[in-house]
């Protein structure tokens, strides 16, 4: 494992850990997007499949633990435990605009003609736009609280480090995956906008707003 593979993984899990506290310590879930969280509740159910089938090292089974756990978590706290804070009215993004098209894709375009690589193709392809929801509810209500912001930030940068573990895996290691890494790209660029106005506005204290 590479510092770059590993710092990738701290942001993600601190992106994660970030948004749970958010919740729980102000008993509410406003201003975040409970249809990305299930996006992403399906990423790492379909990603991590494998759980069941391999064993690489105690650090990935554990990791892989945490994501699908708190996913599930996260996802429990929007749509039961403070349910009643949701705002299912900004959050209107149509995500089978999303996983119809990737599940396509992932059929299509593949390693591997099996169900564990089209489900872990399919994961790849989803993840890189399973942010769209939050940023569009952000765009709709025209601000975002800076925690969420912290939020957006490490999972952005968690993104960003993973495509300079590619590079240093292509280097080092001679092992170079397109499918992840045009993902990756997709996914970077989406947050390229919110990490000027993360740099430009909240780093300077003010409140993150994205063009309407």
């Amino acid at each position: 494992m590479n510092i770059f593979r590993l710092t990738g993984d701290l942001s993600h899990l601190a992106a994660i850990i970030i948004l749970l506290l958010k919740i729980w310590k102000s008993r509410s879930c406003a201003g975040i997007s409970g249809k990305s969280q299930i996006l992403f509740a399906i990423v790492f159910t379909a990603r991590y499949l494998d759980l069941l089938t391999s064993f690489i090292s105690v650090y990935n089974t554990s990791m892989k633990v945490i994501y699908i756990g708190c996913a599930y978590a996260t996802v429990y706290l929007i749509y039961a435990k403070f349910r009643a804070t949701y705002d299912g009215n900004h959050d209107s993004f149509r995500v089978e605009f999303l996983v119809v098209p990737v599940g396509g894709l992932a059929v299509l375009i593949n390693h591997t003609f099996s169900p564990l690589e089209i489900l872990w193709t399919f994961s790849i392809y989803l993840e890189s736009v399973a942010i769209l929801p939050q940023l569009f509810m952000i765009s709709k209500t025209g601000e975002a609280e800076t925690i969420t912001t912290h939020y957006l930030f490490c999972l952005g940068m968690y993104r960003t480090l993973y495509l300079f573990n590619w590079v240093w895996r292509f280097y080092f290691e001679g092992f170079f995956d397109m499918i992840a890494i045009v993902a990756g790209l997709v996914q970077t660029v989406l947050y390229c906008d919110f990490f000027y106005l993360y740099v430009t506005k909240v780093l300077k204290g003010k409140k993150l707003s994205l063009p309407a």
